[in-house]
């Protein structure tokens, strides 16, 4: 396995949580290389952290990557080991794994994280970041065996996220708000290839949807085509259809939460 470990968290910055996890796996697996995804995912957001490593994940070297965001911490829900595209993801099975695992290829095998030989003891049940994900990790880099983490499970049982809708109807695309990023631009699920199949092309005005409510919007290369302060939608560095502000913030801007629905279409 490649002596890399991800880790994707919603902690924050704040306070030592990050650093333990890091002393956790540097302390097991000296020679193991941790990137940081990013540990500003708001606080239990699952679907904002899925979205987040599922696109990344085409970036990030093949290797142990572990995502943390856990509204059911010390609940009922599993720990997971899935193997996918020659990559290992390991965090709880509540679909915050899903779309990484889609995009790498779907899942190949996944185990129950129970053996509590590579765990941290005393496991504290509020911080299975450091005392359970984080030590397996680091013994998987280490050269333990994936199966040596408990009982194989049906693939058929791992949680997923129900994946972002887009459809093509009557020359119009429909789709739904995926994330919110930090500077308030809304992506969408929808992708550039979908507007291309109704005729929208870049240098276009498209007719925006947001429920009853229609705006007009121009469809350039990037928020940097128009005035400070102006709405526009572009195709943002995941191949997806983007609403932003320059200099602004479209999502509070035009009240829209990720699940919103949108329905795009060129302006005629």
């Amino acid at each position: 396995m490649s002596p890399v470990i991800t880790l994707l968290t919603d902690y924050g910055l704040e306070d030592g949580y990050v650093a333990a996890c890091h002393g956790v796996i540097a302390r097991i697996a000296p020679q193991a290389r941790v990137i940081d995804v990013c540990h500003l995912v708001p606080s239990g957001d699952v679907r904002r952290g899925a979205a987040i490593l599922a696109q990344t994940i085409p970036y990030l070297p093949a290797g142990i990557h572990v995502g943390i965001v856990d509204p059911g911490t010390g609940g009922a829900r599993r720990a997971v080991a899935v193997e996918a595209g020659g990559r290992i993801f390991i965090g709880p099975d509540n679909g915050l794994l899903s779309w990484a695992i889609t995009t790498s290829g779907g899942a190949a095998a996944a185990y129950e994280i129970t053996n509590q030989e590579l765990f941290l003891t005393p496991v504290s049940p509020t911080f299975p970041g450091r005392d359970v994900f984080s030590p397996v990790s680091a013994h998987l880099c280490a050269g333990r065996k994936l199966s040596d983490v408990g009982a194989e499970l049906p693939l058929e049982r791992l949680v997923s996220l129900p994946p972002p809708v887009s459809h093509v109807r009557e020359g119009a695309v429909e789709g739904e708000v995926v994330s919110v990023d930090r500077y308030g631009n809304t992506q969408l699920s929808i992708a550039a290839e979908d507007l291309a199949s109704v005729g929208v092309r870049v240098g276009d005005t498209l007719a925006v949807w947001l429920g009853r409510r229609q705006l007009s919007l121009p469809y350039r290369e990037s928020f940097a085509a128009v005035p400070p302060g102006e709405l526009v939608a572009f195709t943002d560095s995941a191949g997806l259809v983007a609403l932003a502000v320059n200099s602004g913030d479209a999502a509070q801007r035009l009240g829209l939460p990720p699940g919103a629905h949108v329905r795009l279409s060129a302006l005629r």
